[in-house]
Parts: C-alpha cells; sequence; structure tokens
C-alpha cells in the first residue's frame, strides 16, 4: 500500500495548475462567460501568506488576485476553497513539527466573513487565533463572522 501524502506534499503537488480554460456547457450558467483559472496550490499559498496581522481576507478575495493574476474572468471557487484547506492543514503540520513561521490560515475566511469549520481545530481554533489579533467574533445566525470584516480586508 502506498503511504499517505502528508498535507505539504500535496500543497507542494502542483498537478501541471496553474491552467486557464474556456467556460463551457453548464458552467455559463453558474459563472458566465470567458476564461476560468484552476489555481496551484501554492498560489493559494502565497496569498494566505501575505495576510498581515490584524488584517483578513477572503475566499473570494483570493479568487480575484488569480484571476486577474492569469488574466481570467474568474478562479475556481471549488479548487481555491480546497487549496486553502490543504493550505491550511500543511500550516498546522509545519507548527505541530516546531516551526514558528507558518501560513496564517486563520486570516483566510469564507465568503462573508464567515469562519471556516474545516480548518484545523475547526470555527474554535480560528476564533481564538482570531480573536488574539485583535478581531471580534460574532454569531450571524447559524454563522459565525468576524464583526465588520469589510473594515479589516487585505488590499495589497
Amino acid at each position: 500500500m502506498k503511504p499517505k501524502k502528508s498535507w505539504k506534499e500535496k500543497l507542494h503537488d502542483s498537478k501541471d495548475l496553474p491552467k486557464v480554460e474556456e467556460i463551457t456547457g453548464k458552467m455559463i450558467k453558474m459563472w458566465g462567460e470567458g476564461t476560468f483559472v484552476i489555481p496551484a496550490p501554492l498560489e493559494v499559498d502565497e496569498i494566505m501568506k501575505k495576510v498581515p496581522k490584524g488584517k483578513i481576507i477572503t475566499i473570494n478575495e483570493i479568487r480575484s488576485k488569480l484571476a486577474n493574476k492569469h488574466g481570467a474572468t474568474i478562479a475556481c471557487p471549488i479548487t481555491t476553497g480546497i487549496f486553502a484547506w490543504i493550505a491550511a492543514h500543511a500550516a498546522d503540520e509545519e507548527e505541530k513539527e516546531g516551526k514558528k513561521r507558518i501560513t496564517p490560515y486563520w486570516r483566510t475566511l469564507k465568503t462573508g466573513g464567515e469562519l471556516n469549520e474545516k480548518y484545523p481545530g475547526g470555527i474554535d481554533r480560528q476564533k481564538k487565533m482570531l480573536e488574539q489579533e485583535g478581531h471580534s467574533i460574532i454569531p450571524k445566525g447559524k454563522k459565525v463572522i468576524v464583526e465588520n470584516y469589510g473594515k479589516m480586508l487585505f488590499k495589497s
């Protein structure tokens, strides 16, 4: 049996990405016409790494940066989200190995400023990390969000 890949190995496995493709078929209804980029995992990680303490970024901002970088209409929301998740787990792996400077994945939020339950330690850990950096975390219906997240967005 082949050994399971570590999160860091998954992060560094680009699988011939990035790739820009034409939006076709059923995707046109969801995304409109144009092109979409499927980013490489390290490209998502690279953007996440740039977010300074006290600031946050959402997956949509990451997608916008990736689309601009590649001259595409949009960046694929599914792969971008998956690669942010992989980057978060790779950073957690590094932290457990004693590395001090890791990708600050807790600063990357879902759309609408929502915390991500799929990150290492779930919402509780992300909430704790964000509160340590001065953010207020509040419930919004069934979701948990960063209060006034729009004012905290990282612009690079």
